[in-house]
């Protein structure tokens, strides 16, 4: 199939290190297919990782990235790359206790306005377009060097 990644590809979209890797496939957390000993991410893996990799970044501990990851696959039914390529803006935000998916402004501001504490904000849909265009770059320099990167399955549609 060719909108599979190798675990190296990954870490060179998202900068995560390959221990980080494949000790969160081993804990369950982002689990790739696997043929033999190599690891093969699909986008939507990789949309997650880049997820958890902004989360980590922000101060979350991994216990909390999991209820985080467990929340939006409840939440959104679908993978996330399908979900914000739908054509709406998810942002995620939380105050330390309760999490909120929200897929319009006037919610988030509200959210934000009726807060008595300070909330954390990530926007899912800008870090999948990041990722997206990361991987874009990286298949425009594979193909100078004649190294293959698929963008299968990595399309923004127009809301209908």
């Amino acid at each position: 199939m060719d909108d599979r990644f190798t675990s190296r590809q990954v870490i060179e979209f998202t900068g995560i290190t390959a221990r980080q890797l494949q000790w969160w496939d081993e804990r369950g957390i982002v689990v790739p297919e696997h043929e033999g000993h190599r690891r093969l991410y699909s986008l939507d893996d990789v949309a997650e990782v880049a997820v958890i990799c902004e989360l980590r970044e922000r101060g979350f501990s991994l216990q909390r990235v999991r209820k985080v990851i467990r929340f939006l696959q409840r939440e959104l039914g679908k993978r996330l790359v399908e979900t914000v390529s739908e054509g709406n803006e998810f942002h995620l935000l939380t105050d330390g206790r309760n999490l909120y998916l929200e897929d319009s402004a006037h919610a988030v501001i509200n959210i934000l306005k009726n807060s008595r504490q300070p909330i954390l904000s990530v926007c899912l849909t800008d870090t999948v377009q990041r990722l997206q265009s990361r991987i874009g770059k990286k298949h425009v320099q594979s193909m100078k060097t004649g190294r293959r990167v698929s963008l299968s399955g990595i399309r923004r549609r127009s809301a209908s």
